[in-house]
């Protein structure tokens, strides 16, 4: 038993259930994809045989390389790290410097998860990571090496890559499994949890992934996607099921921000 190393902005834990209870019933013995994995939340609790993951994120790809490939110099690394506003402020400084090894980024990647305000993942139009540093109890857990290694051996034959979303699964085929949990449309003009990159993910990107969501659809794969409770998502996923579950917030910088809402599990099958 292991959990996902990483907390991410729209992770699934809460959800789970919920999730899991809609898909096929044979998707064990099926080939799974997830293009916009995030902290892997669902792929770690259902440890797909065969598959693939991906994100447009390249610092969170490459960490999830290195848990798979080279594990124990993640362990050695990550361990060196303190705790500490001093420390937080000069690794953070280290994480946007160019040409540091793949280890050392993903090492610094799992600090700032851990360290960060809130666990959030956030850059600037530069790309340059800016959460400030967040205050947790001396005794916070940076790394747990039992925890790690069972999430290496998870990956082992997963394909990791980075790409965009409907290039990640151009090779998915009949009765592959692919399960899309991008980031969702604002509930508000003001809500806004899509700056894991500096490119953020627009409208335009969810109609196009609605036609992708279609595409797999002819192709004969099963497919889910999660996202809003909102029109837009009605219109765009109109003609297939749509489930409504209650889910719980617990990355918001306001802690009265952490309410329930509805969103939307839509399925194929």
């Amino acid at each position: 038993m292991f959990n996902p190393v990483l907390k991410w902005a729209g992770g699934k834990r809460t959800l789970l259930p919920d999730i899991i209870n809609l898909f096929p019933a044979d998707y064990k013995e099926r080939t799974y994809h997830e293009p916009f994995i995030g902290g892997g939340a669902v792929f770690f609790k259902i440890k797909p045989k065969t598959g693939s993951i991906n994100d447009i994120n390249s610092r969170l790809m490459n960490f999830y390389r290195v848990v798979k490939d080279t594990p124990q110099e993640l362990i050695s690394k990550a361990n060196k790290y303190s705790y500490d506003e001093k420390s937080y402020y000069k690794l953070r400084d280290r994480f946007d410097q160019p040409n540091i090894s793949t280890v050392e980024k993903a090492s610094l990647l799992l600090y700032l998860n851990k360290t960060a305000f809130n666990g959030l993942y956030r850059v600037n139009s530069k790309g340059k990571f800016n959460v400030p540093f967040g205050r947790y109890p001396d005794n916070i857990q940076i790394l747990n090496a039992d925890n790690l290694r069972n999430v290496s051996e998870c990956l082992k034959n997963v394909e990791i890559t980075t790409e965009d979303f409907e290039e990640s699964v151009k090779d998915a085929k009949e009765g592959d499994f692919v399960y899309f949990d991008p980031p969702y449309i604002p509930l508000t003009d003001t809500a806004n949890f899509t700056d894991y990159t500096s490119k953020g993910f627009g409208i335009k990107e969810q109609e196009r992934l609605a036609k992708v969501f279609r595409e797999l659809d002819e192709r004969g794969c099963y497919v889910m996607g999660s996202n809003s409770d909102v029109p837009k998502i009605a219109e765009l996923y109109e003609g297939f099921e749509t489930k409504k579950v209650h889910a719980r917030r617990f990355i918001s910088s306001d802690p009265n921000g952490r309410d329930g809402v509805l969103e939307s599990l839509i399925i194929n099958y």
